[in-house]
């Protein structure tokens, strides 16, 4: 089967000014690849809260850093892969948090990679502490109840 991939790259300090920007960025090729307006904002809102972890908590309001954004879209998914050099974090610990035990504490944020999982179809952390972070999201098309492109053994 013949694949067409597509990819954006986008190189943009961490700065939270430029979080509206990087949502048009994602949104416009989203829209530009098919994705209907609910798929449109779950995939801006996902990649909203990824950077603004990163502008956040790796880089803890240093302004001089990067935040890359690569998207691939093809026939079947798209994908974001957000890149930082911030001071990472442990992966399996924040993963693996009861989840329960955690919002009975009441304690404010905490949640973004929950929200990120919840609104993408497949997410994956990558944390090297100390020299990058990588998180890899994908949404895929979907049309009447399937995955268009999919293969039955997939």
């Amino acid at each position: 089967m013949e694949t067409h991939k597509q990819t954006y790259r986008l190189k943009i300090p961490g700065e939270t000014e430029n979080l509206e920007l990087i949502r048009s960025f994602v949104s416009h090729i989203a829209q530009m690849g098919g994705f209907d307006e609910d798929d449109i904002y779950k995939i801006e809102l996902a990649v909203d809260e990824a950077c603004a972890n990163v502008i956040k908590h790796a880089y803890k309001g240093r302004k001089k850093e990067n935040i890359d954004l690569v998207i691939e879209i093809d026939f079947n998914k798209l994908t974001i892969i957000i890149t930082d050099q911030g001071v990472g974090f442990d992966v399996d610990k924040i993963l693996n948090r009861d989840m329960k035990e955690y919002l009975a504490q009441m304690k404010v944020g905490g949640l973004g990679i929950h929200l990120i999982k919840s609104l993408m179809d497949d997410v994956e952390f990558k944390s090297q502490p100390g020299e990058k972070t990588e998180v890899r999201m994908t949404k895929y098309f979907v049309k009447d109840g399937k995955i268009e492109g999919k293969q039955s053994n997939e």
